[in-house]
C-alpha cells in the first residue's frame, strides 16, 4: 500500500500541469449522480400518479398547471418529457466529460513520453547495452500509458463511484433505512476482496510486461538484422524463437484473465444476493402498506445504480494493478542514473576549442572487475593528427569515448583545452567534436537532413558546399530528387560509400575543432577509399584528429602514433609508414621532416 501512495504522489507530481483540466473533469463527472438520481423519478411518478392515484410530488405539481395536474394523459406526457429531458441532459454531459478525458489523458501521456524519451537519450551506453533498446521502447510507447489509466480513465471513474454511492445511499435510506442499511451490507467484502486480489494479480502483471517486452526485443533484432536471417535461412527458428515468448506471454494473459474473471464473479455474486435481500425485503413492505409499488421500484432503481459503480470499481481495480505495473516501470526508468550527469556549476564554451588534449592517468573499465584502460597517460597539442594503433580489445575506441565524454573516467582525469572535461556542460564539449565512424549512423530522412544534422540550422547553401568538400555531390545531384531523397532506414538505399561521405559532408558542416576518425574506411573498396581518404585530408586541416585505422595507407597523414595495448599507451611515436615515406623523402631532397616535439607521455 506504502509503495502505491508513492507511485500515486508521483503520478501526481506528473499531472500537475494539467490540474485545472482534471479538477474541471472531476466536477463534471460528479455532475452524473445527481442526474443519476433523477433518472428513475419519471417511472416512480408515472406508476404512482398516473397508474395508480397518489398525488404529484411536490416539485411535480408546481412546475404544471392546475387543469393539467388533473389530467393523466396530460401528466404522462409531462413525465415523459421529464424522463427525456433527464436524459438529454446526461448524454451531453457524457460527451463533455468524455471529450475532457481524451484530450487530457492524451495530453498527460504525450508529456509523460516525452520526458521518458529525453531521459533514455541521457543513459549511458553500457545502460542500453545491457538492456537493449526494445526495453525503453516498450516503456516510452506502452508503459508511458499508465499515467492516462491512472489518473483519467481510472480514478475518475472511482471518484465519480464513490460519490454515486454516497448518494444513491442517503436517498435510499430516506425512502427506507432498512433496505439502505441491507443495500450496502455486504460491501464489506468487495473492500476485503480487492485488496486480496491486488496482492494476488500484481506479480502476474510484472511478469506480463517482461515476457512482452521480451517478445518486442525478437521483433526488432529480426528487423534489424533481416539480411543476416534470410542469408543463413533462419526465418523458420526466428519464427519459432517469437512464438514460444509470445506464447509464454499469452499463458500469463490468460492466467490474468481468470483472476480477473473470478474476481469480477464475487463480485456479481454479492451484489446478486443484496439485491435478492432487498427485493424480498421490500417486497414485504409493500404488502404491509409500509412503502408503495413506485417507492419500490424507485429503491430497486436505485440499487441497481448503486451497484453499476460497485462493479465499475472493482473492474478498475482489475486494471488499475496492470496501471500501475506500467508505471513503476516507467517511473523505474526515469530513476536511472545517468552515468555522466553534468555537474550544476559547469562551465560554458563562448569560443571554439583550440583542440589540446590530455589524459592524465586514466582508468575505465564497462565492468568494475575488467579494466579496458589503466593508467593512460599522454599529452597532444592542438591541430596533431594522432593515429591511434593497437589490438582488437586494447581500448582504442573507448579512449575517444571517454574524450567525448559517452562515458567518465573510474580514475584520471580527460582534459580539453587544461579543462577537465566533466567541468565543461555537455553540450559545449560536444559541439568541439564532429565524428565519422566505421558504420555511418543515418536517419530515415531525406540526404539534407541528414548531412544537416550536424547543424540544424545550416543553410541549403551550405548543406551543398559540405557535400561538395566530401565528394558527395556528384552522386546526390544524379539521384532523381536530389537533396530531398529519402535515404531509408539507417541509410539502406545508398551504397556504403555512398553513406560514409554522407557521413564526412556532416562533419565538414559542423566544423568541430576536434575531429575522430573510427576505421572510416575499413569497409569500403580501395577506389572509393581513395575518393574519401582526399576528402578526409582537406577536412583534418587545422584540426586536432584522432584516427583509429588498421589500413596504412590510412595513416599516412598522421603526425604521431598512439601505440596501446593491453589497456596502455605502449609507445607514442611516428607511424612506421611515415617514418618509411620520410626517409626516402629525406634521401631525395636533404632534409629531415618536422615532428609534434611536444607531443609526448605523460608521467
Amino acid at each position: 500500500m506504502t509503495r502505491d501512495l508513492h507511485l500515486y504522489r508521483r503520478l501526481l507530481h506528473e499531472s500537475r500541469p494539467y490540474r485545472a483540466r482534471i479538477v474541471t473533469l472531476v466536477g463534471l463527472s460528479l455532475l452524473a449522480t445527481p442526474l443519476a438520481l433523477l433518472l428513475p423519478l419519471p417511472l416512480k411518478i408515472a406508476v404512482d400518479s398516473v397508474v395508480g392515484d397518489h398525488p404529484l410530488p411536490g416539485f411535480m405539481a408546481a412546475m404544471l398547471p392546475a387543469s393539467v395536474e388533473h389530467s393523466k394523459s396530460a401528466v404522462l406526457v409531462a413525465v415523459a418529457a421529464l424522463l427525456v429531458a433527464i436524459a438529454m441532459a446526461q448524454q451531453l454531459l457524457r460527451l463533455a466529460v468524455s471529450y475532457l478525458q481524451a484530450s487530457t489523458g492524451e495530453r498527460l501521456v504525450l508529456d509523460f513520453r516525452t520526458k521518458l524519451f529525453a531521459h533514455v537519450q541521457r543513459l549511458s551506453f553500457g545502460y542500453h547495452d545491457s538492456r537493449g533498446s526494445s526495453d525503453a521502447i516498450y516503456r516510452i510507447q506502452y508503459d508511458a500509458m499508465a499515467i492516462q489509466k491512472i489518473a483519467v480513465d481510472a480514478v475518475m471513474p472511482l471518484v465519480t463511484a464513490v460519490f454515486t454511492i454516497v448518494g444513491m445511499f442517503i436517498v435510499t435510506a430516506s425512502i427506507d433505512w432498512q433496505l439502505a442499511l441491507i443495500a450496502v451490507a455486504l460491501s464489506p467484502l468487495l473492500v476485503l476482496g480487492s485488496w486480496h486480489y491486488r496482492r494476488k494479480v500484481r506479480p502476474q502483471w510484472r511478469e506480463a510486461k517482461k515476457i512482452e517486452t521480451s517478445a518486442l526485443g525478437v521483433v526488432q533484432e529480426v528487423l534489424t538484422g533481416l539480411r543476416v536471417v534470410r542469408a543463413f535461412g533462419q526465418e523458420e527458428h526466428e519464427h519459432e524463437r517469437f512464438m514460444a515468448r509470445s506464447a509464454e506471454g499469452v499463458r500469463t494473459r490468460l492466467r490474468l484473465t481468470l483472476m480477473q474473471g473470478g474476481f469480477a464473479l464475487a463480485v456479481g455474486l454479492v451484489t446478486a444476493v443484496s439485491t435478492a435481500l432487498v427485493l424480498y425485503v421490500g417486497v414485504s413492505h409493500v404488502q404491509s402498506g409500509a412503502m408503495t409499488l413506485g417507492s419500490l421500484l424507485l429503491v430497486m432503481t436505485y440499487l441497481t445504480q448503486l451497484y453499476e459503480p460497485l462493479e465499475t470499481a472493482s473492474a478498475k481495480t482489475a486494471s488499475l494493478q496492470g496501471a500501475l505495473v506500467n508505471a513503476e516501470r516507467a517511473f523505474a526508468l526515469l530513476d536511472e542514473d545517468a552515468d555522466v550527469p553534468e555537474r550544476p556549476d559547469a562551465m560554458a564554451l563562448s569560443e571554439p576549442s583550440r583542440g589540446a588534449v590530455t589524459f592524465r592517468d586514466v582508468a575505465f573499465g564497462y565492468e568494475p572487475e575488467q579494466p579496458v584502460l589503466d593508467g593512460v597517460s599522454f599529452e597532444i597539442p592542438p591541430g596533431t593528427h594522432v593515429a591511434i594503433a593497437g589490438p582488437t580489445g586494447a581500448g582504442k575506441t573507448t579512449l575517444v569515448s571517454l574524450l567525448m565524454r559517452f562515458y567518465d573516467p573510474t580514475a584520471g582525469a580527460v582534459l580539453l583545452d587544461g579543462v577537465d572535461v566533466r567541468d565543461i556542460r555537455l553540450d559545449d564539449l560536444r559541439r568541439q567534436f564532429a565524428i565519422v565512424l566505421q558504420e555511418p549512423v543515418l536517419f530515415s530522412t531525406s540526404i539534407a537532413e541528414n548531412i544537416a544534422y550536424a547543424r540544424p540550422d545550416a543553410s541549403f547553401e551550405e548543406i551543398e558546399a559540405a557535400a561538395r568538400a566530401a565528394h558527395a555531390h556528384e552522386f546526390i545531384a544524379a539521384l532523381p530528387e536530389g537533396y530531398g531523397t529519402s535515404v531509408g532506414e539507417r541509410g539502406v538505399r545508398l551504397s556504403g560509400g555512398e553513406r560514409q561521405r554522407i557521413s564526412l559532408a556532416r562533419a565538414f558542416l559542423k566544423d568541430a575543432p576536434v575531429l575522430i576518425l573510427d576505421e572510416a574506411t575499413s569497409s569500403i573498396d580501395v577506389r572509393t577509399e581513395a575518393m574519401i581518404m582526399e576528402a578526409m585530408d582537406r577536412l583534418m586541416q587545422g584540426r586536432t584528429t584522432f584516427m583509429i585505422a588498421h589500413r596504412l595507407s590510412t595513416l599516412r597523414d598522421c603526425d604521431i602514433q598512439l601505440q596501446l595495448d593491453d589497456g596502455r599507451v605502449a609507445d607514442i611515436a611516428l607511424p612506421a609508414a611515415i617514418r618509411w615515406g620520410r626517409r626516402v623523402e629525406d634521401q631525395i631532397h636533404g632534409h629531415q621532416p618536422p615532428m609534434p616535439s611536444d607531443a609526448r607521455i605523460l608521467d
